[in-house]
């Protein structure tokens, strides 16, 4: 899915989501880690992580004595090589970050699981501006994605919309091994237009 696939939902039977909008020190996620860069290794960042593995491999190795399991112990400079080919994250001093809708499936295709939302992100020096666009409200988000994943990537696109969301109805909320499908359908006066009801 595309960064900005979740955009379609505008132009779908679902209300359009809650935009909340956040401005301050850099805290919002994007999504698991706050905004970062990746940047290759300066020998002193290489070094510096070759030091930390040994001493993590020594530390892990005195700790359990007992474990058949043991790190080697290999010399620094094997290491200090090995780190030069890495790659370092650092916190993003300006730019842009752009998350799509997190998703997955789990047991079988149609079995639609909400990871997060999709948010964007700007960051200047030590501040952040960002957009979470999240369920409406007094509806969990997973509740609204999920039912907007169904009605995107499993109904029949040669129907109309009314016709998509009465197989959502049929299929996605009476499949009978879910436990959450009977509260999307008590809610789905909250995450539907009214005309589609």
């Amino acid at each position: 899915m595309s960064k900005f696939e979740f955009l379609k939902i505008y132009n779908s039977p679902f209300l359009h989501p809650k935009v909340k909008f956040y401005f301050g020190p850099i805290a919002i996620g994007t999504p698991y880690f706050l905004p970062r860069n990746w940047v290759k290794a300066t020998p002193e960042r290489a070094m510096q992580a070759a030091h930390d593995e040994l001493a993590m491999r020594h530390k892990f190795n005195n700790t359990n004595r007992d474990s058949s399991f043991k790190h080697k112990i290999v010399p620094i400079e094997e290491l200090y090589v090995e780190r030069l080919r890495y790659r370092y994250p650092v916190p993003k001093k300006i730019g842009f970050d752009f998350v799509g809708l997190g998703w997955k499936t789990k047991w079988h295709e149609t079995d639609y699981r909400y990871e997060w939302n999709p948010r964007w992100s700007f960051v200047l020096w030590k501040w952040q501006v960002a957009l979470i666009f999240k369920a409406p409200d007094d509806v969990y988000d997973y509740y609204y994605w999920e039912s907007w994943l169904y009605y995107h990537y499993s109904t029949d696109k040669n129907k109309s919309q009314r016709e998509r969301i009465e197989q959502v109805k049929e299929e996605f909320l009476n499949y009978d091994q879910s436990d959450i499908r009977d509260e999307i359908a008590n809610n789905l006066t909250k995450i539907l237009k009214p005309k589609y009801l």
